[in-house]
């Protein structure tokens, strides 16, 4: 009885311990040679801001006050069908954290948008990018990373800092990006 009170315990102490090791899908498969992996550090961010823009473009200079509020981003595409179950399973864990902010699901493929809330409504800690099924809409793709040809199942990008929505809102209307009118009504 001691004993299985001294396990329980032992067990109760080390979950959390081993759910963090399991948290990070980046980290988790940053150098597996099935996954792209691009992480930009947060001292990359911070030379992007030290960057003097000498233009009267207003456009350029929205775009570097939303990079100089990014600390980070991480991005991973895989066509592996084990690595991106278990990257669906990792962001599915993340949805009690995070806000769904639209879902499109069309011929097979689901893409979803997450944030994490900031310090008001206007700003995000977190913009999550969630796409699967992409091997359904990209058959005839003819896509080579490094002479091999490759095709995409899943990519998940992560977006960390005190991220303004406004801004990220009129740069996917000037790109005509998906998802501008959603952020657009979260403002």
């Amino acid at each position: 009885m001691k004993n299985s009170i001294i396990l329980f315990a032992l067990a109760v102490i080390l979950m959390p311990l081993t759910a963090l090791a399991q948290s990070d899908i980046f980290s988790r498969y940053s150098d597996d040679s099935n996954v792209t992996y691009v992480s930009i550090k947060p001292k990359m961010f911070q030379m992007l801001a030290k960057m003097d823009i000498n233009s009267d473009d207003a456009e350029a200079k929205e775009f570097m006050q939303m990079v100089n509020s990014i600390t980070s981003f991480k991005t991973l595409a895989t066509d592996d069908k084990a690595i991106a179950a278990d990257v669906s399973k990792w962001v599915k864990s993340r949805s009690n954290v995070l806000e769904e902010l639209m879902e499109v699901k069309d011929n097979g493929m689901i893409v979803k948008f997450f944030v994490k809330e900031g310090k008001d409504e206007d700003h995000v800690a977190e913009l999550l990018m969630f796409v699967n099924g992409l091997d359904a809409v990209m058959n005839d793709a003819d896509i080579n990373i490094n002479g091999k040809k490759r095709s995409l199942q899943t990519v998940v990008v992560s977006f960390t800092g005190d991220i303004n929505l406004n801004q990220i809102s009129k740069l996917t209307k000037k790109f005509d990006l998906p998802g501008s009118d959603e952020l657009e009504k979260k403002k």
